[in-house]
């Protein structure tokens, strides 16, 4: 049977934390100033990364600002002006935003909004290589990810290299869950139409009839198989 401990007894005894608080002070007297030093330390990192948190959420907001009024002043210079010269007026304010904000995703928005803006106005080599970098920027947002892929094959067509916009949309219907599976098909019916592939084209149509009865390509896609 366990002995019973009287509260008697254990006021008697020494209280454990008391007795480390004490020695843990009588440490602290001997080494004041290698502990401020440490603690000074560590508000000194407290503070950088709360300093870097705050001028990162600026850096962020600045971007956005930014952004903003370049996709203003552009849909108000290509409703006016056109594509071509609405991509002259805001080339310059676009690359600023991407040389300084490239790092956060103000920066990697503005790349991929030029992107479009440079397709629009026929500037198709320049889209290519912005889709390519921003394929990177998305490499983990499947669904970002997998606009741009349909950005470059459509890019691809109109330099006329099918092959390789071919490549991109079958990327697309490879995807699983992929909500431009149909539009994909459509075009690589379009395409393997082009290149004189007409058992490839009538497949992917086939393809939109078995799989997407609800799609927008649906009947079109009905017309070319029957």
């Amino acid at each position: 049977m366990a002995k019973k401990i009287t509260r008697k007894a254990l006021l008697k005894e020494p209280d454990e934390f008391i007795t480390f608080s004490t020695k843990l002070l009588n440490l602290a007297g001997k080494h004041q100033t290698q502990l401020i030093s440490i603690v000074s330390a560590a508000v000194l990192i407290a503070l950088v990364f709360s300093g870097y948190s705050y001028f990162n959420r600026k850096s962020e907001s600045k971007a956005y600002s930014m952004l903003e009024n370049s996709m203003r002043e552009y849909k108000i210079s290509v409703k006016k002006n056109g594509p071509e010269k609405a991509l002259k007026e805001v080339k310059d304010s676009f690359k600023n935003i991407i040389d300084k904000y490239s790092g956060n995703s103000g920066g990697k928005i503005a790349r991929l909004e030029f992107a479009n803006i440079c397709y629009n106005a026929g500037d198709i080599d320049t889209a290519i290589d912005l889709y390519n970098k921003a394929l990177i920027d998305f490499s983990n947002n499947r669904f970002i990810k997998c606009g741009i892929i349909n950005s470059l094959g459509y890019a691809s067509e109109e330099k006329k290299d099918y092959k390789s916009a071919v490549a991109y949309f079958e990327k697309i219907v490879s995807e699983p869950d992929n909500s431009l599976k149909d539009e994909a098909y459509f075009n690589l019916g379009r395409l393997f139409a082009i290149m004189e592939e007409g058992k490839k084209s009538k497949e992917a149509y086939k393809k939109i009839c078995s799989d997407f009865p609800d799609s927008f390509y649906f009947m079109i896609a009905k017309e070319y198989v029957s």
